[in-house]
C-alpha cells in the first residue's frame, strides 16, 4: 500500500511508483504504434473507400466505461471487505486479550501464552493468503511442540485457532473461568473464524474469468482501432490523443485487476506485513513484554507491504 505525505497536484501527475504506468507501458506503446500505422496508410485505405468515424467509438466508449466502472466497485468493495476483516481482527485479539487479562490478572504466563497463539494466528492467516511458507514466523512466536503440530497441518491458521480454543478451555476446566467468562472469551474466538473464512472466501472467489476476459478483449481491440478513427481529422496528432484516450481506459482495467486480490504485494494492496507487525507491539506492549519488534516503515517509495 501506497502511503504518501500530501503533495502539491503538479507533483502528485510525475508520480511512476504506485501508478499504474508501470503496467500498461508496454500497451501504451503498441497504441503508439498502430498510431503510426494509421498515419503511414490513410491515404491508402481511403482510396478503397473504408471511412472508419469516431461515431461507433464514442457508443462503444461509453459502454466500455460504464462496465469498466461496474468492475472497479465490484474490486474495490473486495479491498474495502478485505480491510474491514482485518480491522476486526485487530480489534478481536486485542479484546480478548484484554479481558482474559482483566479476568486474571496475576496469570501472566497464559496471558504471554494466549498472545502468542494470537500473534501466530494473524501472521500464519498473512502467509496463508500469499501462499507464502509460514515456518520461519511460526518458529519465531509459538512453542516447539506447538509449532511442530501447526506446521504439520495442511491447514495451520486455523489448527493455530484450534490451539488457542484448547488453552481458554483449559483455564475453564481449572475453574479459572466461570461459564459466563468463558463464553464471552469464546465470542471472540468466533469473530476470528469469521475473519479467517471471509478472507478466504475473497481469495479463493476471483472475479468471474468470463466477465474480465469480455472486459479486457473489449478494450483492447477498442484501443487497437481508435487511431484509424482518429487519423482522418487528427492526422500527426493522433498518437498523442489515441494514447491518452487508451490511458484512461487501459489503468481502469490495470487497477481492477490489481484491486481484485487485495491480499497480494502488488503497491496497492493491504499492507499484511504492517499490519501482523502493529498485531504483534500491540500485544506484546499490552503484556509489558520488551523489547517490541521494530516497527514497519513505508520504503524509499512510501510503499509498505
Amino acid at each position: 500500500m501506497i502511503i504518501r505525505p500530501n503533495q502539491h497536484w503538479f507533483l502528485r501527475l510525475f508520480d511512476w511508483h504506485g501508478s499504474v504506468l508501470s503496467k500498461i507501458t508496454f500497451r501504451l506503446f503498441l497504441n503508439i504504434l498502430m498510431s503510426i500505422v494509421a498515419i503511414i496508410i490513410y491515404q491508402w485505405y481511403e482510396q478503397l473507400g473504408i471511412h472508419l468515424t469516431i461515431a461507433p467509438f464514442s457508443l462503444l466508449g461509453i459502454a466500455i466505461a460504464i462496465f469498466l466502472g461496474f468492475r472497479n466497485s465490484a474490486s474495490y468493495s473486495r479491498f474495502v471487505e478485505a480491510r474491514m476483516l482485518w480491522g476486526t481482527l485487530l480489534i478481536a485479539e486485542r479484546t480478548l486479550l484484554r479481558q482474559l487479562k482483566n479476568l486474571l490478572p496475576e496469570d501472566k504466563k497464559n496471558h504471554e501464552e494466549i498472545a502468542k497463539y494470537l500473534i501466530a494466528f494473524s501472521w500464519s492467516l498473512k502467509h496463508q493468503l500469499r501462499n507464502t511458507d509460514p515456518t520461519a514466523d511460526l518458529y519465531r512466536i509459538l512453542p516447539r511442540e506447538a509449532f511442530s503440530e501447526i506446521i504439520a497441518s495442511p491447514m495451520p491458521t486455523n489448527r493455530v485457532l484450534l490451539l488457542l480454543g484448547d488453552e481458554i478451555g483449559k483455564l475453564r476446566l481449572a475453574g479459572k473461568l466461570s461459564d459466563v467468562t468463558y463464553k464471552m472469551l469464546d465470542n471472540k474466538l468466533d469473530e476470528l473464524a469469521h475473519v479467517l473464512g471471509g478472507c478466504e472466501r475473497i481469495a479463493n472467489t476471483p472475479v468471474p474469468f468470463a466477465y474480465t476476459l469480455i472486459l479486457q478483449r473489449t478494450v483492447y481491440l477498442f484501443c487497437s482501432l481508435l487511431p484509424f478513427a482518429l487519423v482522418s481529422d487528427l492526422h500527426y496528432m493522433t498518437p498523442f490523443v489515441s494514447v491518452f484516450i487508451s490511458y484512461t481506459f487501459l489503468s481502469w482495467d490495470s487497477l481492477a485487476e490489481e484491486l481484485e486480490d487485495p491480499f497480494g504485494t502488488s503497491a496497492n494492496d493491504l499492507p499484511l506485513n504492517a499490519i501482523c507487525n502493529t498485531i504483534e507491539r500491540n500485544l506484546m506492549e499490552m503484556n509489558n513484554q520488551k523489547p517490541l519488534p521494530a516497527l514497519l516503515k513505508p520504503d524509499r517509495y512510501f510503499n509498505l507491504i
